[in-house]
Order: C-alpha cells, then sequence, then structure tokens
C-alpha cells in the first residue's frame, strides 16, 4: 500500500472540497443573521386604488353587445 503523504493531488482535493463546504456554511451564517437583525420587508404595498365604475343602460349598445 502506498503511503498517503505521498498522494499529495487526493490532500488537495480534501482541501478543495473542505474549503468549499466552509464557505457555504459562512455564506448560509452570514444571510441568516443578516436576515434576522433586518425588519421584515413589506411585498404589498398599501397605496390607495382608484376604481373608475362605468353605468351601462340596458339599452345602450355597449350592453348588448356584451350580453
Amino acid at each position: 500500500m502506498s503511503n498517503w503523504t505521498s498522494l499529495w493531488y487526493i490532500w488537495l482535493i480534501l482541501l478543495t472540497v473542505f474549503l468549499l463546504l466552509l464557505c457555504g456554511i459562512t455564506a448560509s451564517c452570514i444571510k441568516f443573521c443578516c436576515r434576522k437583525k433586518r425588519p421584515p420587508v413589506e411585498t404589498l404595498s398599501r397605496h390607495p386604488y382608484d376604481l373608475t365604475a362605468i353605468a351601462i343602460d340596458s339599452d345602450s349598445t355597449a350592453h348588448s353587445t356584451v350580453t
């Protein structure tokens, strides 16, 4: 069986995987902590909307076209 210290490329792969995992965990923790400190963002706006009502007579051409 070969010596583990001579297999430098396996150590390099393991180190790369470990660093990627560490970066992912760190980024998740930072994102989680920042989300807790910020006030929640409202998704629905509370601006009033203008509504326009159009009255249609029963004798109008628009009413006969719709029905």
